[in-house]
């Protein structure tokens, strides 16, 4: 799929991004994140890290688009990977009123 960040053309698949970022760390989420593979990274690590560009020089909305057109999750914020989060038993239960 053709994409365009910070002005310039890349081409990206959903396998070529994910053999990129095989074997990368993912940094603190603080932002927007992708879920690749089990893991939640920073928008603008797979930007940096695909396009080999600064990071200043894109935005984290130009990578989301990309990545969700290329079929991975994206989150706008840490919120979606918090701990604080309830399961999908606790959502459940609280819907049921059944208090489990």
């Amino acid at each position: 799929m053709r994409c365009v960040i910070a002005g310039f053309p890349f081409d990206f698949t959903k396998s070529g991004v994910a053999s990129a970022l095989e074997g990368v760390k993912p940094e603190p989420v603080t932002g927007g994140s992708v879920l690749i593979g089990r893991r939640h990274y920073p928008l603008k690590q797979v930007g940096a890290v695909l396009t080999g560009q600064d990071r200043r020089d894109f935005t984290a909305e130009e990578v989301s688009r990309a990545m969700t057109r290329l079929g991975f999750v994206c989150s706008a914020s840490d919120a979606a990977a918090s701990t604080s989060a309830l399961t999908p038993m606790q959502t459940a239960s609280a819907l049921l009123g059944t208090g489990a």
